[in-house]
């Protein structure tokens, strides 16, 4: 079931954005051995947790990036991909050095959840830009080998679709002013949640 189908079964848009805040933030403490308590998932637990989707988990310190790492395809449960997305972004993400118990009081914390990308055609780069919805549409660009994406937020720092296009290009490996008729491109958008370090629990 496509990420938008099993969201229909999810709370309220509020109650779920604390509920994957609240996973998200214990994976992160329990790696690091610190004491918080599990989220109360309530009895039942919520069936969106146990559904296919694909989220990112973000850190930020001082509004820098801090380790950012998720998917881009359903294949595992909400519940699950958000825990396992924000250990890989404190621990795992290979731009940053781990996150210490020092520093984990200091970042703040943002759970985005994709909807299902949709193929964006493209018969030139212009065409591409002038598809794109700047502050809404996230990105996927894939050619050969080559594969980055950039979340609908990165357009707050990159406003112009040329410049997000050209440093997505970058990201992905390749030069700034590339293009090639296999240039494949898909766009998404995202619900998302954040949570400065000072709202904590």
């Amino acid at each position: 079931m496509p990420p938008t189908e099993a969201l229909a079964e999810a709370p309220p848009d509020a109650a779920l954005g604390r509920l994957l805040l609240a996973l998200a933030r214990h994976a992160i403490a329990r790696e690091l051995g610190l004491a918080d308590p599990p989220p109360n998932l309530g009895t039942p637990p919520p069936r969106a947790l146990e559904k296919p989707a694909a989220t990112f988990v973000t850190l930020t310190r001082n509004g820098r990036l801090r380790g950012c790492i998720g998917t881009l395809e359903a294949r595992r449960p909400l519940g699950e991909d958000v825990a396992a997305n924000a250990r890989a972004a404190a621990f795992r993400d290979p731009r940053f050095a781990p996150v210490s118990v020092e520093e984990w009081p200091l970042l703040d914390l943002e759970v985005s959840l994709l909807q299902t990308p949709r193929p964006l055609a493209a018969a030139s780069e212009a065409d591409a830009l002038a598809a794109l919805v700047p502050g809404e549409d996230g990105l996927i660009l894939r050619h050969g080998a080559h594969c980055a994406t950039f979340l609908p937020q990165v357009w707050e720092a990159l406003p112009e679709p040329s410049r997000f296009l050209a440093e997505l290009k970058a990201k992905a490996g390749l030069p700034r002013d590339f293009w090639s008729p296999q240039v494949e491109l898909a766009t998404y958008r995202v619900r998302k949640w954040h949570q400065n370090r000072g709202e904590r629990p």
